[in-house]
């Protein structure tokens, strides 16, 4: 008899063949190129239970756009495994043709003149559209918010994410769980979730003094005719990643013991389905699936990937959603005396020329953005390059701030904080104050300046890199690679700690970086408390009036091998 790992496995594989029901359905999709809304809603509804994800918005309540990485390697056993697959690499594996409107969504080629014939993507009110379709077919829908939503934005930095938290309410999702949420201050958090009308939720958030629970660790629901447990997963680095003294009291982590414990809670109290609402990251969720039983569906998040299957690990299914709300997945389940039967999966690309917006959301929307207009829409110059910045090692806004840090504050060698988060700007595009905001909008943005030695600038590059490439995705901590603007260097991701770094060269002598001396360093960014400076949007729009145009120059300092 086939066992259940087996048969969730092969429906994977048989609907990426066949183009059934949603799964592997993208080159048929594709192949007719002239999209239309009920294209990209279409479903064939399925089972008895149906789940809608949705993660990494970083408060994009507009259409944006938004380049996919070029560069995203995965090491140790997950090496050339989704999501470490991209470009032409990733077309071929999905069956995806390129130069289609599903090329142009998920990955990084020709994206400037795709991005012209296929426009923006995202806006919470064409998300909200979609929504509305799901729920006319399945009114009992789950809506599950990945987290990464009161954050990114020069609206939200200004309200306090009031503007993310009213639309995100009108959205009505059932529940959340988070990260850059936290950055906000513990008292805002706090705040925010004691007015929400549905569960913030993290098993893996502890109050450190009592070491006990600090918020909700799951949330039963009744759908279906089945119990389906809903448990969050916080990111699990945040005192590492962020400021801790933004949270004090609260501690984090993978705690996977402790997810065990909360899985077999749910089991005994009669969950037919579970449901992991993660932020962990694709490596560490594909390790938690297979360390712990029980688990039906992982919903992931933070490092921002999008997969149009899922990804199987034993009987779990890993689903990744993408960021920005370029995408929302759908998810129905046939769900029988607490086996979970078969399933109907489909990554929603939200093209925003294509879906209309919910006009109530719209307006919701600009109300938000009425009183900050006038600053929003001030262009402070143009960029002659397209301005992105996903990829593990550099992307071109990064270098735009790289290069500000330089000029602006008069150092040898500067540093950008590997972030995911920001939307993308298209050759001859204007820089408005909303594109630097959206790039750098965070409640610690001083820019230092301070001198480090040689041997302490390769110690962080070091440090980086480990949390980025160490085989074991327990201890990969988030983010890309520290952007670095003025020097050079190689990188052998395959090598251990401390050797993976080696000729740092200052490029504008071309001479070898010295451990013994000192080199003056701008960044910003810092996670430790009471650090100097401008805010590192005022450094850029320095940079960018007194440029007038940007152009970026084609980065080669860094040189990967061992992938």
């Amino acid at each position: 008899m086939i066992s259940r790992r087996d048969f969730l496995q092969a429906t994977v594989a048989a609907s990426a063949i066949y183009g059934a029901s949603g799964v592997g359905n993208w080159s048929k999709l594709a192949a007719q190129q002239a999209l239309t809304q009920d294209d990209l809603l279409q479903f064939d509804t399925f089972g008895n239970i149906t789940l809608v994800h949705v993660t990494d918005i970083h408060g994009q309540l507009k259409p944006v756009y938004f380049r996919e990485p070029e560069i995203n390697l995965g090491v140790g056993a997950v090496n050339g495994l989704p999501p470490h697959v991209t470009g032409a690499d990733f077309l071929k594996m999905f069956n995806i043709a390129p130069g289609t409107p599903e090329a142009y969504a998920l990955t990084y080629p020709d994206f400037a003149a795709l991005a012209k014939s296929y426009g923006r993507m995202g806006g919470l009110d064409r998300v909200a559209t979609i929504l509305n379709a799901i729920r006319a077919d399945r009114p009992d829908a789950l809506l599950l918010d990945g987290g990464d939503t009161w954050h990114g934005s020069y609206t939200c930095l200004k309200t306090d994410a009031q503007d993310m938290v009213n639309v995100m309410n009108a959205l009505k999702p059932d529940a959340m769980t988070s990260h850059w949420e936290f950055t906000l201050g513990v008292d805002r958090v706090n705040e925010i979730v004691d007015g929400l009308d549905f569960p913030f939720l993290g098993a893996n958030i502890f109050d450190a003094e009592w070491d006990e629970p600090a918020y909700e660790p799951y949330k039963m629901f009744e759908r279906g005719g089945a119990k389906v447990a809903v448990i969050g997963q916080a990111f699990p680095y945040l005192p590492i990643a962020n400021p801790k003294y933004m949270f004090p009291g609260l501690s984090f982590g993978v705690r996977e013991e402790r997810m065990n414990e909360v899985v077999q809670e749910v089991r005994d109290a009669g969950a037919d389905l579970v449901v992991v609402l993660s932020h962990n990251g694709f490596d560490v969720d594909r390790k938690m699936a297979a360390q712990v039983p029980g688990i039906d569906v992982i919903l992931t998040g933070h490092t921002h990937d999008a997969l149009p299957e899922p990804v199987m690990v034993g009987g779990t299914m890993l689903i990744a959603s993408g960021s920005n709300g370029k995408f929302v997945t759908r998810l129905d389940l046939d769900v029988q005396n607490g086996q979970l039967m078969g399933f109907r999966h489909k990554l929603i690309p939200v093209f925003s020329d294509v879906i209309a917006p919910d006009k109530q959301v719209a307006a919701l929307i600009d109300e938000q953005r009425a009183p900050y207009e006038a600053e929003l829409s001030e262009v402070l110059g143009h960029t002659d390059s397209l301005l992105y910045r996903r990829g593990n090692f550099n992307g071109t806004w990064d270098d735009l701030i790289c290069n500000a840090l330089i000029d602006e504050r008069e150092a040898d060698i500067a540093m950008s904080p590997g972030f995911r988060w920001g939307p993308s700007l298209l050759p001859g595009d204007a820089i408005t104050r909303e594109d630097l905001f959206n790039a750098t909008s965070m409640s610690y943005p001083a820019a230092y300046r301070s001198e480090m030695t040689g041997e302490t600038i390769h110690v962080i590059l070091e440090d980086v890199a480990d949390n980025l490439f160490n085989p074991d995705p327990y201890y990969q901590q988030g983010g890309d690679m520290v952007r670095v603007g003025g020097m050079g260097y190689h990188i052998d991701v395959s090598k251990p700690q401390g050797s993976r770094i080696t000729n740092m060269t200052l490029l504008k002598t071309g001479e070898a970086i010295d451990p013994a001396k000192s080199y003056v360093v701008s960044g910003w960014a810092s996670v430790n408390e009471g650090t100097e400076g401008p805010a590192i949007w005022d450094v850029v729009e320095s940079y960018v009036k007194r440029m007038g145009t940007v152009s970026i120059d084609p980065n080669k300092s860094v040189k990967v091998t061992g992938a």
